[in-house]
């Protein structure tokens, strides 16, 4: 093959393209580019045949390296294209998340409501956060705390005012 022989080359593909093919295919996980870099595996080797060195290497090791070489460079490639987009693109990148503003701002508020809550009477703060959170009505909660049903509404209008009146000082 190194002296241009055409059967030669034809000789060695039949003997090892299935395993060479074989190499490729595990490295880049399809068939198309495994076959892409196969050929250009032979190509290589037709054009590099007179490198080869017997007391470096056997034969197939030769030529699985040269096939396992070219699909590393191959993947590489295809990597580097598909993960590479010009700096415009990052633009029109949407962000769900909150910036750092709002969430500096909800931490405040959320603050400011805990102070506020704190500043109220014990029945009122506990029936407020037990309404709001747990989602209880004014008679599930009369019948928790046992108090009249008119109780607990004078107690919860009474802590929603004072905490109006905190939150907007």
């Amino acid at each position: 093959m190194a002296d241009g022989d055409r059967q030669a080359l034809q000789t060695v593909y039949e003997m090892t393209s299935a395993k060479l093919f074989g190499i490729c295919f595990r490295i880049l996980g399809d068939a198309e580019e495994a076959e892409d870099a196969l050929q250009e595996v032979y190509v290589s080797l037709w054009r590099r045949a007179g490198s080869f060195d017997p007391d470096r290497a056997s034969p197939i090791s030769w030529l699985a390296s040269f096939a396992r070489n070219r699909a590393i460079d191959r993947l590489r490639s295809a990597r580097r294209s598909r993960d590479t987009a010009p700096i415009e693109a990052a633009a029109n990148v949407g962000d769900d998340r909150p910036s750092a503003f709002a969430v500096a701002a909800q931490t405040e508020e959320e603050t400011r409501l805990h102070r506020c809550l704190d500043t109220l009477e014990e029945h009122s703060r506990v029936s407020i956060r037990t309404a709001f959170f747990d989602g209880l009505t004014y008679s599930q909660l009369a019948g928790r705390a046992e108090v009249p049903l008119g109780t607990m509404k004078s107690w919860i209008r009474r802590g929603l005012q004072q905490l109006r009146a905190c939150l907007e000082a």
